[in-house]
């Protein structure tokens, strides 16, 4: 067989096979955060609750906390805030907290899984979105039933480890084990933050994120502050 005919065979049966060919996109997983995909339940962030609290500095959690829900309220993101025996027991929620979300009067509980309170879970479904973010004092109890509770529901569950904490690391450590054995997907505020950024030529997003970092994320927050001072760098282009 010489070439042309070669060809001429060939030809229709490449073209065939690269018709049939799977086009590859570039596309993000749907496993990643996005501002539109899900709601973010801030749970028991008060002093009684802090107290106790040992597998993190209560300054840290305090400043973590804050900056995820400075990245929730820059994204537009639905967010639930709610208290356990606040006037009672428990205290207000943390200052920094509510001075995000001013005109929101937190949801407060006597149940100390939160799903068990119906007023939540009727928030929850008046957003309409399958992915939950929470955090919680204590981890072992208030972050621990409702993540378990709500998977059990068929939600996509996120747990945010740094802006948690519970009464020992021991207590701390193994909830998060338990929760992800269940199917929950640990996430720290600022990952949490830089995914739903995820490109820095979102330009409506950009300072918002920026000022987030340079306030609450440590050496990076510090990193940005200086090469802005320094170079007038941004991220990005």
């Amino acid at each position: 067989m010489n070439v042309k005919k070669l060809l001429k065979f060939a030809l229709p049966v490449v073209m065939a096979f690269a018709a049939a060919a799977p086009s590859y996109a570039a596309k993000p997983s749907d496993k990643l955060l996005t501002p539109k995909n899900h709601t973010l339940i801030l749970i028991d962030h008060q002093p009684q609750m802090a107290f106790a609290t040992r597998s993190i500095d209560i300054g840290e959690l305090r400043n973590n906390v804050a900056g995820l829900a400075k990245a929730a309220k820059a994204f537009q993101v639905p967010t639930i805030l709610t208290t356990v025996a606040g006037k009672s027991f428990s205290g207000p929620i943390f200052p920094e907290l509510q001075a995000v979300f001013p005109d929101q009067t937190p949801i407060d509980r006597s149940t100390m899984n939160t799903w068990e309170d119906q007023r939540v879970v009727d928030q929850v479904k008046k957003f309409g979105r399958k992915k939950l973010v929470m955090a919680a004092l204590w981890t072992e109890v208030c972050l621990t039933e409702p993540a378990l509770s709500a998977i059990d529901e068929g939600y996509d569950v996120y747990i945010v480890t740094d802006a948690s904490g519970g009464v020992t690391k021991e207590a701390h450590d193994i909830s998060i084990q338990r929760m992800v054995q269940a199917g929950a997907h640990p996430i720290t505020w600022l990952q949490y933050m830089l995914e739903l950024q995820r490109d820095w030529a979102r330009s409506e997003t950009y300072a918002p994120v920026m000022n987030i970092a340079k306030e609450h994320a440590g050496g990076y927050g510090l990193g940005i502050i200086y090469a802005g001072e320094m170079f007038k760098a941004k991220e990005g282009k």
